[in-house]
């Protein structure tokens, strides 16, 4: 039902979608949520980037996140592709599906696992600038407060909802 995949060699989303769209009749809707790597951030022209994680507790972290969202929504299934690596502008970095039987289940829950991901999961990327320099990438400080939006909304009262 659901499926997290780290990987060095690039993927190809196309493809993804559609065996993850295969064997879920229930599902009236999938959504994707694809990151692709920019060649610009904090205003600097970024010519590589290499991301790192931590086998073994990057797969935690993320099997966490989807049982959190399965918690909220009820799912047909989700796929979580992350690429680790040498990456260069335009290559996708993350692909997020999520499966339900209805679309609104479905956007939240990818929206919900992308903001968790940002923050929660072990990934680290280092930025190969224009004049050949390099930069660790802090978190931002948008993606937390996308996630706080959520954690708000776990504890607030149900008729708040």
């Amino acid at each position: 039902m659901n499926e997290i995949l780290i990987l060095e060699q690039p993927l190809d989303p196309e493809a993804e979608q559609l065996a993850f769209r295969r064997g879920r009749p229930a599902a009236g809707a999938l959504v994707g949520f694809l990151g692709l790597m920019r060649d610009i951030n904090q205003d600097d022209a970024v010519q590589a980037m290499r991301l790192e994680h931590y086998p073994g507790m990057t797969e935690k972290a993320l099997a966490r996140i989807i049982r959190q969202a399965q918690g909220r929504w009820p799912l047909e299934g989700v796929r979580v592709i992350h690429r680790v690596g040498p990456l260069l502008p335009e290559d996708p970095i993350v692909l997020v599906l999520v499966a339900a039987r209805h679309r609104g289940e479905a956007f939240q829950a990818c929206e919900f696992i992308i903001d968790y991901l940002k923050t929660q999961a072990p990934f680290w990327k280092q930025e190969t600038l224009a004049d050949g320099s390099q930069r660790w990438v802090d978190g931002r400080h948008s993606d937390t407060q996308a996630m706080d939006r959520w954690a708000a909304t776990e504890s607030a009262p149900a008729a708040a909802k």
